[in-house]
This record gives C-alpha cells, sequence and structure tokens, in this order.
C-alpha cells in the first residue's frame, strides 16, 4: 500500500504530506491493519487539503478515490475490507479512537464519530466551535424600550417611492403608469408581504392625489406594518435577542446598513438600562479575515453611521475602524497560537465579524475561544460565497438552518420587537442556532432590471437555462463575450484601458491613496492560476501591453513604478497579510534628492503605509488576480475570464462569488457550456459541524 501510495505522490496526485502522514502510521501499526490504516490516513489527509475537514467513510463506495477512475480506485481497495467494514476495524487501533456517545478518551491521530474519520486535532476544533455556538445560541431579554428604538432606526419612509411614482408618470398614460405598475412599487419599496389584505382603491388615491413625498404619510393608515416584512429590522430584532447570531444575505442586500443601526439600538439599550442614567457604552470590535476586507469594513460602516438616525452622542460611540481577525487576536511572530485565547480573553462586549464565509474551521475555533463569556457575536457574509480557502464551511454549516425558520417563542418575540407578523415563517420544533440567523432577501444595489442581479439569481437558484437567458438578454451591465482568440484580445485591451486611470495617477504624483482608490475600481479575475486564462499568464499579458503602449516602463529588476502586488504570506511585524494589496510608486517627499520606489498599502483604518520592495515578504503581481482572492473586495468595473475547456474546480459557488464582485458592471469571457455546467456543480465540504449543532 505505501509504494502505491508513493506512486501516486510522484504523480502528483497526494502530496507529500499526505504520503508520509499515512506512512508514519503504517510504520507503528500492526502489519495486519497497515494496509487499511495507510490508506485511510493519506484519505483523511488528502481531504482535508482539499477543504474538507473529514473523510465520510459512508461515501468511499460510491466515491473514487483521491479523485482517481474508478478502475485504479478499486485496485487500491483490492485486499481491503470491504469499506463498510472499516469503521469496525478501525476503532480496534491504538491510532484511531471512537468519539461516538462519550467522546475520545485519548489524544490519538485520527478520531471516528457517527462515520466520520478526522484528525484529532480538526476534530477538537469542530468539537470546540459546536459547544460555543450551542452555548451562546440563548435567548436575551431586550430592554422594553427596543420595539421604539427599532421604529426610529427602521422607519418607514416614502421618498423612494414618491421617485418611483414620479418616474412612472413620466412615461406617460398606459401600462407604465398602470394601477399594476403603482402598485407594484408600493409593494416593493415597503417591503408589502400581505397584498391581498390592503384597501387598494383607497392607496391608489393617496398615490395619484400626492405632489410631495410627505403626502403619502396616510398609507401609514392604510398600510399596517403587520403587513410589510422588513428583513433588515428582523435581523437586528434577531441579534438583539441572542448572544450569538447572523445575517447573513448577497451582495447590496444592507449587511453593514443593518450592521450600523444594530450597534446604535445596542448602544441606546446600554443607555436606557444604565442604573445612574449614563451612558455605559459596550466595548464594541469590528474584524474581517483580511485586510482589504477589513478596510472596506471601515469604509462602508463609517457612510452608514454617519447617516443614521440617532443623536450625535451615540453615533459618535459606534466604533468605524476594523481590523483583522489577526490583529485582534494578537499574532505571534513564527507561532501558530495568538495572544489571546480562553485562558487570555478578548476585552470586548460584542464582536462583529464580516466577510464570515472567509472564516476557516481552525480560526473560528481560535475566535470563539478567545472571546470573553459574557460577549455577543455577529457574523455577517454570504453563505452562497465560495468557503473558506482553508478546510471547513463554518458559516454555511451554520445557515443549514436558516430553512427552520424560527420557533414559536422567537417568532412572537421578533414579532413584538418589529412590528411584523413572523407567523408565516415560524416552524416547530427548531434548532437553537435557527432562532439566531436572519437571511436577508432583498437586494437594494441590484433592482429588478439589473442584469447582475438577475445573474446572480439564477447562478444561485441552479439553473443554466436561465443564466445563458440573462447573459444574452442585453443588459447593460452585462457584456457576455465567447472565448475566441479575438475576444481574448479583447479582454486584454479592455483591462489595459481600465488601468490607465491609476497609471495616470501616478504620472501626475496624486496622493497614494487617490492611486489606491483608482486601482480598486477594476479587476481581471481568473478561476485559475496557471495557463493562458491563469492568473500567471494573464498578468504577463497584461504587463507586455502596458509596456508596449508606453504606461509602464520596465527595469531589469522586477520593480517599477505602477507594478501592483498582493501580499501572499502574513508578515505581522510589518502588519500586512495575506491578501493586502499594494502598489509600487517612485517617493519624492522622503529623499527628494535621490526618488526610490516604495510600495504603498492602504491599511483597515485608512490610513497609508508604505514599504521599501526588498522588505515585503512573499508576494505576486496583480493586474489578474484568482476569484478566491477577491471575495471581500467589490470592483465598479469587474472582468471575468474561465478557461476554455472545464474542469472540477468550476463550481456554482465561484461562478457565483466572481459575478457578485461586479458593482456596477461585468465583462464576462466565457464559454456558455462551461459557465453552465460550472452552474451544476455545487460545492459540498465534508464536515461534522451541522449536526452537532442539531
Amino acid at each position: 500500500m505505501l509504494k502505491r501510495l508513493e506512486d501516486l505522490t510522484k504523480q502528483g496526485v497526494l502530496r507529500p504530506l499526505d504520503y508520509q502522514f499515512a506512512k508514519f502510521l503504517a510504520q507503528r501499526t500492526p502489519e495486519s491493519h497497515s494496509s487499511l490504516l495507510a490508506l485511510v490516513a493519506a484519505l483523511v489527509s488528502h481531504e482535508l487539503g482539499k477543504g474538507h475537514v473529514c473523510l465520510m467513510l459512508d461515501k468511499i463506495e460510491n466515491h473514487s478515490l483521491f479523485g482517481l477512475p474508478v478502475r485504479v480506485s478499486a485496485a487500491l481497495l483490492a485486499g481491503l475490507p470491504a469499506p463498510e467494514q472499516w469503521a469496525a476495524e478501525l476503532t480496534s487501533l491504538p491510532a484511531v479512537s471512537d468519539a461516538s456517545g462519550s467522546g475520545a478518551r485519548q489524544a490519538t491521530p485520527l478520531v471516528l464519530e457517527q462515520g466520520r474519520l478526522y484528525l484529532h486535532r480538526y476534530w477538537n476544533f469542530e468539537k470546540r466551535v459546536a459547544e460555543k455556538l450551542h452555548h451562546s445560541a440563548q435567548s436575551i431579554e431586550p430592554a422594553a424600550i427596543m420595539p421604539t428604538v427599532l421604529d426610529e432606526l427602521f422607519p418607514r419612509t416614502y421618498t423612494y417611492l414618491y421617485q418611483a411614482l414620479q418616474q412612472l408618470k413620466k412615461g406617460g398614460p398606459g401600462p407604465a403608469d398602470s394601477a399594476d405598475s403603482r402598485h407594484n412599487e408600493v409593494c416593493d419599496k415597503l417591503d408589502i408581504v400581505c397584498a391581498e389584505q390592503l384597501d387598494w382603491a383607497a392607496i391608489d388615491q393617496v398615490l395619484l392625489s400626492a405632489d410631495r413625498a410627505e403626502e403619502l404619510n396616510p398609507l401609514d393608515d392604510l398600510i399596517p406594518q403587520n403587513a410589510c416584512l422588513n428583513w433588515q429590522k428582523v435581523a437586528a430584532a434577531t441579534a438583539i435577542t441572542r448572544q450569538f447570531s447572523v445575517i447573513s444575505g448577497g451582495p447590496g442586500t444592507g449587511k453593514t446598513t443593518t450592521v450600523a443601526k444594530l450597534l446604535a439600538a445596542l448602544v441606546k439599550q446600554a443607555q436606557h438600562t444604565s442604573p445612574d442614567g449614563e451612558l455605559h457604552v459596550p466595548n464594541i470590535k469590528l474584524v474581517a479575515p483580511t485586510g482589504k476586507a477589513a478596510a472596506r469594513l471601515t469604509e462602508s460602516i463609517g457612510l452608514a453611521v454617519q447617516s443614521l438616525p440617532v443623536e450625535p452622542e451615540v453615533r459618535q460611540r459606534i466604533p468605524t475602524q476594523s481590523s483583522t481577525i489577526h490583529r485582534l487576536l494578537g499574532s505571534v511572530p513564527n507561532q501558530v497560537d495568538f495572544r489571546h485565547h480562553r485562558d487570555n480573553p478578548l476585552h470586548l462586549d460584542v464582536l462583529v465579524v464580516d466577510e464570515a464565509s472567509m472564516v476557516d474551521l481552525p480560526m473560528m475555533a481560535r475566535l470563539l475561544d478567545a472571546l470573553p463569556p459574557h460577549a455577543k457575536l455577529i457574523l455577517l457574509g454570504d453563505r452562497d460565497q465560495l468557503a473558506s480557502v482553508e478546510a471547513g464551511a463554518v458559516l454555511g454549516d451554520i445557515c443549514a438552518f436558516s430553512s427552520q425558520g424560527y420557533s414559536q417563542e422567537q417568532g412572537r418575540l421578533l414579532s413584538h420587537l418589529t412590528g411584523f407578523n413572523l407567523s408565516p415563517i415560524q416552524a416547530g420544533d427548531v434548532s437553537k442556532v435557527a432562532d439566531s440567523l436572519c437571511m436577508l432577501r432583498k437586494s437594494y444595489r441590484f433592482h429588478a432590471d439589473s442584469g447582475i442581479g438577475k445573474l446572480a439569481k439564477a447562478i444561485n437558484e441552479g439553473k443554466p437555462y436561465d443564466v445563458e437567458k440573462v447573459c444574452q438578454q442585453g443588459f447593460k451591465d452585462i457584456n457576455s463575450y465567447p472565448l475566441s482568440a479575438e475576444s481574448y484580445q479583447t479582454m486584454i485591451n479592455l483591462t489595459v484601458t481600465f488601468y490607465r486611470d491609476y497609471l495616470d495617477a501616478i504620472e501626475l504624483k496624486q496622493e497614494p491613496k487617490d492611486v489606491l482608490t483608482a486601482f480598486s475600481k477594476v479587476r481581471l479575475l481568473c478561476a485559475l492560476r496557471e495557463g493562458d486564462f491563469g492568473v500567471a499568464g494573464l498578468n504577463q499579458r497584461i504587463e507586455r501591453e502596458l509596456v508596449r503602449i508606453g504606461k509602464i516602463r520596465p527595469t531589469d529588476e522586477t520593480w517599477y513604478a505602477g507594478r501592483p502586488v498582493m501580499i501572499t504570506r502574513n508578515d505581522h511585524g510589518l502588519g500586512l497579510y495575506n491578501g493586502d494589496i499594494g502598489i509600487a510608486m517612485t517617493d519624492h517627499k522622503v529623499t527628494p534628492e535621490k526618488p526610490h520606489l516604495r510600495v504603498y498599502f492602504e491599511m483597515p483604518d485608512g490610513s497609508i503605509r508604505s514599504v521599501l520592495p526588498s522588505r515585503l515578504p512573499a508576494h505576486e503581481t496583480v493586474y489578474a488576480m484568482t476569484i478566491h482572492k477577491s471575495q471581500g473586495s467589490e470592483f465598479a468595473d469587474t472582468l471575468m475570464v474561465l478557461p476554455a475547456d472545464f474542469s472540477p474546480i468550476l463550481t456554482r459557488e465561484l461562478i457565483y462569488t466572481g459575478v457578485t464582485r461586479a458593482k456596477e458592471k461585468l465583462h464576462l469571457f466565457a464559454q456558455q457550456e462551461v459557465v453552465n455546467r460550472a452552474v451544476r456543480l455545487r460545492t459540498e465540504r465534508a464536515s461534522g459541524l451541522a449536526q452537532l449543532l442539531a
């Protein structure tokens, strides 16, 4: 068996790590069982490398081992017990402990629980996350003032409805300004869910007679709160009533706006419940997995807080600066551990984690361990995005309970806080975790006429025909190109044209912050790293084209003014982390007599840091980047290219993530059949977290 595994390692099927782990265990096991243990050890390690937390033994028979053809897999299984007997065989070995029932009694390399085989380390991570979330998924009694506070923070306004009605009138008499059109706008702008119960004749009289937005106020009586359902308000109410909560939604659903209002509500609640009437502010921290995501959170929540309908003293007490999870926990150079842990918890009362889909299982375990027992945890993210690069899909596993709805008790409490009637989504016996979830369903960025919004929805629902229909429908915010030599060159030319803005800013000696802002407006996203359609090849092509048109001036070295780079390895000393993006520019200020290149980065707090190129940790040129690395970012113009031939790396989540990076316009370069096949393929990560949470 070890010889077969060694051959697979030489062929590149297995990592050397997989083989060495299998060899280590097999050499310490009785010969009669060494072949089976070597195979399952290699399988567990290999699956972990693909993002799976465990090996599902019940799927071995229907699963090609290591992604090999069935014939090759059958040869590996020859001479071994039938897969359905593996669990019993493995639990008799000293290297495997059986955690089913009472838990693993000793620290063994492998742990078996309910048909799931883990590395002990990852079994422990999963247990810690499940236990902490179970403990945190408990109800908190809100202050009596909270229904009023939520009404103030989520007021019904008629500005957008009035603007929509005026737009309909411009279309003149006919279908554009019909009663049905007006009623559709009312339902959309006021989040109506029980339209059949309303007096539409009376409502239409108000709509037709209003000459100002204020003249729509009579709708307050004609459309009661319980006929509407604003999911942002429900999400805030959910988080207020739970120690642990998740607010999930796609792009433009208002996650940041919701959390800003939620934090204002928590500050006002603290003020109301203070015994002396003074404002005892909860210690609130905002974090994200990467520096780029943290910078975006800082920017977006700063804007959201400024527009809150609250007193200035409340607004001032809501933090707008965010950091990375690594910075919050306190990275220790050259160590996996952090300064903050179970025995040295963080000093905070509320923790908001943005882009939570990017947080892997080990990091989530360490973060939860470092939380003090009383702390409120709020996870924000899009459950439909790609899972974390490392093992686990924590947010996806948690959000698996969203279909259960709320318990009767939680439904009544949320109805009391919001004024909405939540009974239609109440269920019978639900998990405690389900009562901590809220899925935002309405996109405020992508209107019904938005091609990007329709495309994201079709991808998410796994409907290739609808995806193809949207791509061919001629939406203004989508340009779709089938792959060819001509369209490939179009993609290069288009990318180069977009990048002129930031290069012009460098030539004009504008501030580094302005240059970084200009660069962040556009990006070319790839599914692969290698080849003509991968990051490496496209970076070279774009670089050559920029040289040809005279926008960059290469030297004998790799560095030149305008070179954009992305950090690929954390450097805690410099405060630069995997995913941070900087641009090389000539520094004329520090040493005007002898200007030299420095690389400028925007930090999560909005400040600019410059570093000499020679001091940078591992990095790569980033005219083009992988879709994986683009998570936590958005670009006004997004170009996305997929390979000409289908690859298993192309999945529904990958395509969805790439498409939803586009804020204003998407330029898609792909063969339609490749897109359709990817949309049918959903990513599933082996994990036991959902079962433990249930």
